[in-house]
């Protein structure tokens, strides 16, 4: 939501819009320097985004939900656990924890006991995995059969009460004849009398009862709706009990007829006859509204399949959204079954995703509210709805939503509420919302970030630091301190103050800003470094407010800079991968696909960096482009393999791999089936074959820069790494300083792991120090040479860890734990909850659990371990813990 800037006293009618022109002026050098750093020209150039008001489930205590949701899938029935784990998917997804939201969207599919929720749920994953049917290919190439959400046989999963109808007469049936004939215009259909009063209740009546009909042996029905065709199939499956291949709308008809008459059997052969026609959008559309006016079930549950295989596309189709805006809370219950809240959860993301502010998403979500039932069902709908109304500038309506989220005790809602009373003119009241949401609830980052909004000088400043105290995970206090000293022209400060952020945190409008400083700075080598890395996270993406595409920016900037051969391009990438310079080296890589060089390779190591900076979905469409662009077949399995491998299928991976070798010996290829092996075999004696895989992949001769000098070092650190498990020092030393002499910084700390396995701590400790002084990016440097240092020194590395990585749970533990060991108990949970609160971490609450179990708070104990277990259900350790504090619960 990058639309709205502030300035330092929050108010719309102060903020600066900037135009492309104004900046094309500036990037073309028509102001001078001295102008072009002053004040208004800084001002025009640099923007801070107000903070988003997510639309997503974020309580405060995430820790007692989850134990919560936890406790009640120990006790509920098999019908109330796709709800829960529903739920427990809200709430990772308002903690931005991608695999663990997916991990329990899919224990919501395996958990559905009705065939509504596993086409929602189904369906729902199915749009989660857009872009992996590559995945599945590659499966398909090893024989593999990957787990797929398609088609189910919905009429054999609609549980059908069976109808035994029993003619009754109320006259001797040999006074009338055994055959009765309908009329239906100028036809007569004969039928037997008792098989037709046997489809229901009321044919039972007409026929066998005291109405005239019952003694008729003609009976005109040409005003009930029915062909002489469709009531020769209704006469055949009274005597049959089977329906023949009809057209579709013979079927309706029959279907309206079995209606009007009540015959259930006959309802139900013709709502699984019309349900298995169902193949098409087309169909699906035509026959959705059928279904739900005539309470047809199974074929509502066909349709439905149909459209929600097809999203998101299905949704530019208006008849489609039209079904789902239209429809009843009894047509809904035809429709989704019980899985109404499910279904709108799931559309309204999708909605989201293509348009937040559209009329569709806010008609989504406001059938959402309608389908909440529990507490939380309700927080979530009407926050996900006063977030949309608020874009929508829909004030009163917001309001109301937000209102009734807080009331039902959804506190993140009162962002909302502040926002709305601050377009109303009133700031104060803003203020004094977050202020007594901080005094009576656990203080949060969001709280402290929230109220800066509506305060000024001082007071902004302090409630930004105390919400980076908080939660270091948000990014807006530090945009907006790096503006204002910016502002000040105190440009280190400024970049110092971006750069902590981004030393752990890649975000684009970080870099984003950043780009706009070296703009201001006229250091525009500086500034194309920041574009292209922008580039390779997001392709599309747009800056100044939306304003311009970065692929536009990149195209004025590279104006400005020289330009690089492609030899010059590999010794910037080489300088850059040896300093940890990861952005740096996107940057490069990005540069460089655009020359001759070999296309897969470079996609290849762009993936590698990607992942490494915590991208997993870039890197995986880097990974993709390097199979596009490999330039022979056995290259193109190398990086088939790593996509499998990299998508947890390593025995795949394995097999590609082996398939590459048979083509050719490569590097790659020994390097790929030595990691597979090491990752898929649970028999210690790989070891050997890997080294000998490692060994093999550095005799492979050079092939078109494929083995590049940091895949060597990757070879010669896992080598090392080998060598160390197996107590083979020496070699592994050996290793590592053959990689140091292609100068991979990397290495100093695989050497100092063996010096202090040699019970060197002197040395272990000076090569981590080396590292830390050559590697730009090295949190996790210091944190590694804490191991080999007096505890004293110990707690100082550890420090510097937490202050440029806050994400490292490590110095979290281990400072809890030295508190621990000097009794203070309360000290020691409290540096645990300080981390807990904005990361969700296994290790953390299994500790914070064991520190309660040891004060004797048992019920806090059991509320970690249940926690701990919703981000785990199979970690032995907290299982066993877990066990324990449970028994000991009175």
């Amino acid at each position: 939501m990058r639309n709205l800037f502030l300035s330092d006293s929050c108010q719309e009618g102060q903020l600066h819009a900037l135009t492309p022109q104004s900046w094309l002026q500036v990037e073309r050098a028509k102001l001078s320097k001295s102008s072009l750093y002053s004040t208004s020209s800084i001002e025009s150039l640099i923007k801070v985004a107000e903070p988003p008001i997510l639309a997503l489930f974020k309580p405060v205590d995430y820790v007692q939900v989850l134990a919560q949701i936890h406790e009640e899938l120990e006790s509920c029935t098999p019908q109330e656990r796709s709800s829960l784990h529903l739920l427990q998917f809200q709430v990772f997804r308002g903690l931005e924890e991608v695999k663990l939201l997916e991990r329990s969207l899919h224990s919501a599919w395996q958990n559905a006991t009705t065939i509504h929720e596993k086409l929602v749920y189904g369906s729902w994953l199915r749009y989660k995995k857009q872009g992996e049917e590559v995945i599945s290919d590659l499966l398909s190439s090893c024989e593999k059969c990957s787990q797929e959400f398609g088609f189910v046989d919905v009429a054999s999963q609609i549980p059908v009460k069976t109808v035994h109808m029993v003619s009754e007469c109320s006259y001797d049936v040999s006074q009338v004849s055994s055959t009765v004939h309908f009329r239906i215009g100028d036809e007569m259909i004969p039928c037997e009398r008792q098989k037709i009063a046997a489809l229901s209740p009321p044919f039972n009546t007409m026929l066998n009862g005291s109405f005239t009909e019952s003694h008729l042996e003609v009976i005109d029905l040409s005003e009930n709706g029915i062909s002489p065709v469709g009531m020769r199939a209704v006469s055949k499956f009274s005597s049959t009990g089977q329906l023949d291949d009809l057209s579709v709308e013979i079927l309706l008809e029959i279907l309206i007829f079995s209606n009007t008459f009540c015959c259930v059997r006959l309802k139900v052969a013709c709502d699984k006859k019309l349900a298995s026609l169902v193949s098409s959008h087309q169909d699906a559309v035509d026959l959705m509204e059928c279904a739900v006016e005539e309470n047809t079930p199974i074929l509502a549950a066909s349709c439905l399949q149909v459209l929600l295989h097809e999203l998101p596309q299905c949704l530019n189709d208006e008849q489609v959204v039209k079904i789902f805006l239209n429809a009843s809370k009894q047509q809904r219950t035809t429709m989704a079954g019980h899985a109404s809240f499910s279904l709108y959860c799931f559309l309204s993301e999708v909605a989201m995703n293509i348009d937040p502010s559209s009329d569709v998403t806010a008609c989504f979500l406001e059938k959402l509210v309608e389908s909440a039932v529990s507490t939380r069902q309700k927080q979530m709908a009407f926050h996900q709805l006063g977030c949309v109304r608020l874009m929508r500038k829909e004030y009163s309506e917001a309001e109301h939503d937000f209102n009734a989220a807080f009331a039902a005790g959804h506190v993140y809602s009162v962002a909302g509420l502040a926002r709305l009373a601050f377009i109303k003119g009133d700031q104060i009241l803003s203020y004094e919302k977050l202020t007594s949401v901080i005094s009576s609830h656990q203080p949060l980052g969001w709280m402290y970030q929230e109220r800066s909004l509506y305060s000024e000088g001082d007071r902004k400043w302090e409630d930004l630091d105390k919400a980076t105290e908080l939660d270091p995970t948000l990014t807006y206090p530090y945009l907006y301190r790096a503006a204002c000293l910016m502002r000040k022209q105190d440009a280190q400060l400024a970049l110092a103050e971006i750069n902590h952020v981004l030393g752990f945190k890649l975000s684009l409008e970080c870099l984003e800003l950043r780009f706009c400083f070296y703009l201001a700075l006229e250091d525009y080598k500086a500034a194309l470094c920041d574009v292209q890395a922008i580039l390779t996270l997001a392709p599309e993406y747009r800056m100044f407010e939306g304003r311009v595409t970065a692929s536009q920016l990149r195209t004025l900037v590279r104006e400005h800079v020289e330009q690089w051969t492609l030899a010059d391009c590999w010794l910037q990438l080489y300088d850059r991968w040896s300093s940890v310079d990861d952005i740096g080296s996107l940057s490069v890589i990005y540069q460089m696909l655009e020359s001759d060089a070999a296309k897969g390779v470079l996609y290849f190591r762009q993936s590698l960096l990607l992942l490494r900076l915590n991208c997993p979905e870039a890197a995986m469409r880097s990974l993709q482009l390097a199979c596009q662009h490999a330039a022979t077949e056995h290259e193109r399995l190398v990086y088939e393999g790593w996509i499998l491998y990299d998508t947890g299928h390593c025995e795949e991976g394995l097999e590609k791999a082996e398939e590459s070798i048979s083509i050719q010996r490569s590097f790659e290829a020994f390097f790929l089936k030595a990691y597979a092996l090491a990752d898929s075999s649970l028999d210690p004696s790989c070891s050997a074959t890997v080294v000998s895989l490692l060994e093999d992949a550095l005799k492979c001769p050079s092939d078109r820069l494929r083995k590049g000098q940091s895949s060597i070092f990757q070879a010669l650190n896992n080598l090392g790494s080998v060598y160390v498990d197996c107590g083979k020092l020496d070699m592994a030393a050996d290793c590592y300083i053959n990689a140091l002499k292609i100068q991979h910084t990397r290495a100093h700390q695989g050497l100092g792991r063996v010096h202090f396995l040699k019970n060197d701590r002197k040395a272990a400790y000076e090569e981590m120090t080396k590292l830390i002084e050559k590697a730009r990016n090295n949190a996790s440097a210091y944190e590694k040479r804490s191991e080999y240092c007096e505890r004293e020194h110990t707690k100082d590395d550890l420090l510097m860890v937490t202050q440029l990585d806050p994400l490292r749970v490590y110095p979290y533990r281990y400072r809890a734990a030295v508190l621990m060991d000097n009794h203070k108990e309360k000290e020691a949970i409290a540096e645990l909850t300080r981390a807990i609160t904005f990361k969700a971490d296994l290790h953390l609450l299994h500790l914070r659990a064991a520190f309660h179990e040891h004060t004797g708070d048992i019920s806090s104990a059991l509320r970690d371990c249940r926690a701990a277990l919703s981000l785990d259900p199979n970690h032995q350790e907290m299982l066993e813990l877990h066990k324990r504090v449970n028994s000991q619960e009175p």
